[in-house]
């Protein structure tokens, strides 16, 4: 119960990777925020929470717009009386090879994955400068590091989730705020569960450690980085990939 009477927030946190996250932080004592288009899954989510005891509030949130990023931290602060804890979980994809890509799905997923990273840590981070106290983990992708064919789109907005975490981890070390990064490789969720056999056989070739990763995998590295285990730890990318990006 390291986190007790602590605050976060996720994004995306109505299923798979932001799902594990907000689990595991509240069973860690925090009061959670689960913010998420999908607001019966969202709903769901936090009635698990609720069970465990811990306080939660439900946010229909588009993280890619900023004045709804704004007025859900607002919203935050109304119900908590602050936030400690940021994980910009939020995500799409719109697979497709370079010369066949919309620009309009360019532009989406620029808009939720980067931008909207950009959004909820801006409008979070000044009442974290305020508390002189602060986590922020971006979920990035191994894809963002190595690239991969298919996603120039979401390749670019996680590479460029890791040189925005990096470049405000600068800004406000001083405030006692952390920024960090963690970007998972191939996870078990329903995106990679709706794939071919042979392609998820194919994928688990290139993992040294011979299996996709959990939910769970990803939310226990964001629980390290935003527990007092962390303290001197910022501006940094944590792999969580089973070695198929080294």
């Amino acid at each position: 119960m390291d986190l007790k009477d602590r605050v976060a927030l996720i994004t995306g946190a109505a299923q798979g990777i932001g799902k594990a996250i907000a689990i595991l932080l509240a069973r860690k004592g925090a009061d959670i925020v689960v913010s998420d288009l999908n607001f019966e899954k969202a709903r769901e989510v936090a009635k698990e929470i609720e069970d465990m005891g811990r306080r939660c509030l439900v946010s229909k949130t588009n993280v890619a717009d900023f004045t709804e990023a704004e007025v859900m931290i607002k919203k935050t602060i109304e119900e908590f009386g602050r936030i400690d804890i940021l994980v910009n979980n939020a995500g799409i994809v719109k697979d497709s090879f370079l010369l066949r890509m919309k620009e309009e799905n360019w532009d989406q997923v620029l808009n939720v994955n980067l931008k909207g990273t950009f959004n909820c840590t801006k409008a979070a981070v000044k009442f974290m400068a305020k508390q002189r106290s602060g986590r922020v983990v971006n979920i990035a992708s191994i894809s963002g590091e190595m690239g991969n064919v298919g996603q120039a789109n979401y390749s670019a907005s996680k590479a460029g989730v890791i040189g925005f975490t990096k470049t405000v981890a600068r800004e406000f070390a001083s405030r006692g705020i952390n920024v960090n990064a963690v970007a998972p490789g191939f996870i078990d969720t329903v995106m990679t569960q709706s794939l071919p056999d042979d392609i998820k056989e194919n994928l688990k070739s290139q993992i040294p450690a011979q299996r996709l990763g959990t939910p769970e995998d990803v939310a226990q590295t964001v629980y390290f980085l935003v527990s007092e285990m962390s303290d001197y730890i910022t501006g940094q990318v944590i792999n969580v990939n089973g070695g198929m990006y080294m």
